[in-house]
């Protein structure tokens, strides 16, 4: 099966030294014996060397579990704002099995963010990570800047562009946004504070899903069966620069 799936993703255009992050379905393939760990080696098999893998490494649940509350919070609030976690580069993702292989994969490195960090591996991880910013998590100065600067491309593993996160990407780049406050908690000098930053807001399958397809449409871009599972192989250059202009016109028309 690894070999059969490293074929795959040649078959979809993955060429060696490509920097590329992935979203994936693990079901989606069918029996993988190995689980998700033969999925990332095939991956990384036909990056090579010279060429990297990320994968979305995010932990949502990092967060202030009462955002509506102002004001000083009573007992329960604060017990509950208690229980959440700090961030660390051991800090499992909820992005599912295959980022988590990506994460824990021998050498893997781990942006800094507390609720959108990215990992990766290969001969640009340390640089896509090396940075990200509190605000606008997913934009300028970001892996995903750092990405789209490789000219890295994206793959699809049974998932659609619902799970696409190079578009929060485009959209923060975008003139018209749609804004969400993230609050999460972080030590500052020993201390354990909360940060409040602002963002771009979740998408909840709204305008990522037509905009994706219209670029996929517009610029060609093939579907393959990768073991069970519908994969597409996305540029991301072209795909943000699409997308940016698609998105300020659609947003456009609620402002």
């Amino acid at each position: 099966m690894g070999l059969d799936l490293v074929a795959g993703w040649r078959e979809l255009g993955l060429a060696e030294g490509t920097a590329v992050i992935v979203h994936a379905s693990l079901s989606s393939l069918g029996p993988v014996p190995g689980g998700a760990r033969v999925v990332v080696a095939s991956l990384v098999a036909a990056a090579g060397q010279a060429g990297t893998v990320a994968a979305p490494a995010f932990t949502p649940r990092i967060a202030d579990p009462d955002p509506d509350h102002r004001g000083a919070p009573d007992t329960a609030i604060r017990a509950r704002r208690d229980a959440v976690p700090l961030f660390d580069a051991g800090t499992p993702s909820e992005m599912g099995a295959v980022a988590e292989a990506v994460r824990q994969w021998p050498g893997a490195v781990r942006s800094r963010h507390p609720q959108a960090s990215v990992a990766a591996i290969g001969a640009h991880a340390r640089e896509v990570v090396a940075a990200q910013p509190l605000g606008f998590a997913l934009g300028a100065g970001s892996p995903f800047s750092k990405l789209y600067d490789l000219d890295a491309s994206i793959l699809l593993i049974g998932v659609g562009h619902d799970r696409n996160s190079f578009l929060h990407h485009a959209e923060t780049l975008a003139r018209h946004r749609r804004l969400k406050v993230r609050r999460f908690p972080r030590l500052v000098d020993g201390e354990r504070i909360w940060c409040e930053t602002l963002d771009v807001a979740n998408d909840n399958g709204t305008l990522f899903p037509v905009v994706g397809r219209e670029f996929e449409r517009v610029h060609g871009v093939r579907e393959a069966e990768v073991g069970r599972a519908r994969c597409r192989l996305l540029p991301a250059r072209p795909l943000v620069d699409f997308a940016v202009r698609r998105l300020d016109e659609l947003l456009g028309r609620s402002h």
